[in-house]
């Protein structure tokens, strides 16, 4: 038995003895008294009666030991600055904020809605929060006025924490009018409004209501608060699911079980190393940015980067898709996380920018938030020449479920597919009707987990046990088991594919194909830099596939005879591969797919152009101009 395939046995066949021990990895106030409790399945509650803090664990307890070495570093090519914060210097301004949030009421268990941009100070408030034992709920900057609202009534904040804009290739979007709007229309009214003012755009201030940071971050300068000790299964924050349409769904997370998930995959998925910098290209309204900008890499005595920008622009704003490599070079990255989309993005630049700087120190590329394919795994791979790991996981994990754990024993990565289950996690796959469990290699059917989940995953829907069991627990024929809401299937290497959700398969004439194989087989053409299929009603067939497609060369766009050609060999290419009933009834050429910043296909919003409906909520939109194009290409013009 391999290295790893012991240390998940053990994982799974004796949690509380495994877990025991990775709960060595972070500082106890109080030691657990209790590992696991699950007398309330599928409710979980690990490490109960231990004690501790997160904000702890991220920065006091490193003030000793590396005081001085750098912890937080901060880039923002939108205002082309750089600052760097050592242990000891995020120390004092997280309790500059923690003081501040106390003058205006905030304590344990109080909740802290922020909405702020990708700046230093939006990390300080999370771990104020953290400090204090106040939940902290992020809600992504520049989120529509509508559903910033419904997640303040949600969250019932006491205190809302935002800044006057946030800005995005060079375009200032303003933070407070939406802000405003969103407590206009929420049942809800926060106590207190606290503002960071960059200087990007006026503000207009609800006097009694409304509370500058800079004058009570100054008031508060030499601010000594101590760290609130929480109960392991006390709330740390909550965060809303991308994708939520109707009420919101609040991802809830406990503390002591976050705070050790986090240490332990550090250590044995990331194998990252005290005194080393984490860059992860996301952003802090995403659950990555949770886990792996702000906590996780500061859990292990890490420098984290946090980037504020495009992956193509520079410092001196101008255009520069060399800028992440540029920054891997200069602050000695050594383990790296982004996006599938990122890369895709980068694919379309110069491969020069690949070998322009020196990325000795990076130990390795982990993507995640979409399935990878593999064209796109292998062009980073060779421009790189360093392991590309694919790592699957969702807001509710917290942290990968599926992925390589290169820190316990180095281990292949195959192309295409994220990886083995991680320990703690006992991944399956069952028939989606009659819930029996696949073995067989290659079947496909539901990825689900048993429980009881592994520490880190989510406690519950926030204030809705009964939604959480329902969503969650019950959608499989007689079986409690968690549904991942995803179709995969299993090598026979034990390695696993995830083919897309299991509410993007397109039912085609009574045929049930999913788009991301489809996506697969198309982006495998040469001529091809990204693509994205959706599922469209069709009077005839019930739906049809339809693809976009960012062309390699963008003179496609502007030449009909060649986008016909191209079109014929990727429909080629499909049917080849795939059969013909996955065919695509269209292939359209577009010069750019609608994505979030954190880089994830706007897939449901092709689908409602496409069927001529309202897209809904674009405002994490990245290029608004790309769904235009969509739009254009489906008009008879187009």
């Amino acid at each position: 038995m391999s290295r790893y395939a012991e240390f998940y046995r053990r994982s799974i066949e004796t949690p509380e003895a495994f877990w025991a021990e990775q709960a060595e990895l972070i500082d106890w106030k109080t030691p657990p008294r209790q590992i696991l409790d699950t007398t309330r399945a599928p409710f979980v509650h690990w490490f109960a009666g231990g004690t501790t803090n997160l904000c702890h664990n991220a920065v006091d307890r490193h003030l000793a030991t590396r005081g001085d070495q750098p912890a937080l570093i901060a880039v923002s090519t939108e205002t082309g600055t750089e600052r760097s914060y050592s242990f000891k210097e995020l120390h004092a301004e997280v309790q500059r904020v923690a003081a501040s949030l106390k003058e205006l009421g905030v304590g344990k268990g109080d909740r802290v809605l922020i909405y702020m941009p990708m700046i230093p100070e939006a990390a300080f408030t999370m771990l104020a929060c953290a400090r204090l034992g106040a939940i902290h709920c992020v809600v992504f900057g520049g989120f529509a006025s509508a559903s910033l609202a419904s997640r303040i009534e949600d969250a019932t904040p006491k205190v809302v924490v935002s800044a006057d804009a946030g800005s995005r290739g060079g375009k200032v979007i303003a933070y407070k009018p939406l802000l405003d709007e969103a407590i206009r229309l929420s049942m809800h009214k926060p106590d207190a409004v606290l503002l960071f003012d960059r200087g990007l755009a006026p503000m207009d201030l609800s006097e009694g209501r409304d509370h500058l940071a800079a004058p009570l971050v100054e008031k508060h300068r030499d601010a000594q608060v101590p760290c609130t000790w929480l109960d392991a299964t006390d709330i740390s924050y909550t965060i809303y699911t991308s994708g939520t349409t109707g009420r919101p769904k609040g991802v809830q997370r406990d503390t002591g079980g976050y705070a050790v998930a986090l240490a332990a995959s550090m250590k044995h998925i990331f194998d990252g190393r005290a005194g080393e910098t984490y860059f992860s290209t996301s952003d802090i309204g995403w659950v990555v940015g949770h886990s792996y900008i702000v906590y996780g890499p500061l859990i292990a005595g890490m420098a984290t980067l946090m980037y504020e920008g495009l992956p193509t622009q520079g410092l001196d704003r101008q255009p520069d898709g060399g800028i992440w490599w540029q920054l891997v070079e200069k602050y000695k990255v050594t383990v790296m996380f982004s996006a599938p989309t990122a890369v895709r993005v980068l694919k379309k630049q110069d491969p020069a920018l690949l070998k322009k700087y020196d990325l000795s120190s990076l130990r390795a590329l982990f993507l995640a938030g979409e399935p990878l394919d593999e064209p796109t795994a292998r062009w980073i791979s060779e421009g790189l020449g360093v392991p590309i790991i694919d790592n699957y996981w969702q807001t509710e994990s917290g942290w990968p479920i599926l992925t390589v754990a290169n820190g316990v024993e180095t281990t292949r990565s195959k192309f295409g597919s994220p990886g083995v289950p991680m320990y703690g996690y006992k991944v399956k796959i069952l028939h989606e009707s009659t819930g029996e469990e696949l073995t067989a290699p290659n079947e496909k059917g539901v990825v689900v987990i048993e429980g009881p989940t592994p520490p880190g995953f989510m406690q519950t829907v926030w204030r809705d046990d009964e939604r959480f069991v329902d969503t969650y627990w019950k959608t499989v024929p007689g079986k409690l088991v968690y549904s991942t809401f995803d179709w995969g299937i299993r090598d026979e290497d034990g390695y696993y594919y995830i083919l897309g959700r299991t509410d993007d398969v397109i039912n085609v004439a009574g045929h049930r194909l999913g788009t991301r194989e489809i996506e697969e087989s198309i982006s495998g053409h040469a001529k091809v830099a990204e693509v994205a299929v959706v599922g469209v009603a069709d009077a005839l067939k019930g739906q049809v596939a339809m693809a976009f497609v960012v062309p390699r060369d963008g003179a496609v766009l502007g030449d009909a005879q060649a986008a016909l050609a191209l079109e014929g060999e990727v429909m080629k290419q499909v049917a080849d591969q795939l059969g013909a009933l996955a065919r695509p009834a269209r292939v359209h050429f577009v010069g750019a797919l609608p994505k979030t910043r954190s880089g994830k296909l706007l897939r449901r919003a092709i689908q409602a152009v496409c069927e001529g409906r309202d897209p809904g909520d674009l405002t994490t939109i990245e290029d608004p101009g790309a769904l235009q194009q969509i739009r254009q290409t489906l008009s008879p013009q187009g």
